[in-house]
């Protein structure tokens, strides 16, 4: 779990520097439908990434939940079967 909090922390420092060198990026228009919007490049990429990650937990927190639900139901001991493979066998 520790190895995941490490690649989060460096992915957001990687937006952060490509925000801040990219800060004087020229403008675009976005269009969809009856809306128009004018920003910046950087703005429309950091939003892009957001968008990528909050659709990324939209999908995964609903298993992550599910999957909790039936480690809880586990049985907590192995069951005991009749069948030792350690026992010698009777020679034939």
């Amino acid at each position: 779990m520790q190895f995941f909090y490490w690649i989060v922390l460096l992915i957001a420092i990687g937006i952060a520097v490509f925000a801040i060198q990219n800060s004087n990026a020229p403008l675009v228009t976005i269009k969809f439908i009856f809306w128009k919007l004018e920003t910046s490049l950087v703005y429309t990429i950091l939003a892009s990434i957001g968008l990528g990650i909050f659709i990324t937990l939209l999908f995964w927190i609903p298993r992550a939940i599910r999957s909790s639900f039936e480690w809880q139901k586990a049985p907590k001991e192995v069951p005991q079967t009749s069948h030792n493979p350690f026992k010698k066998r009777r020679p034939l």
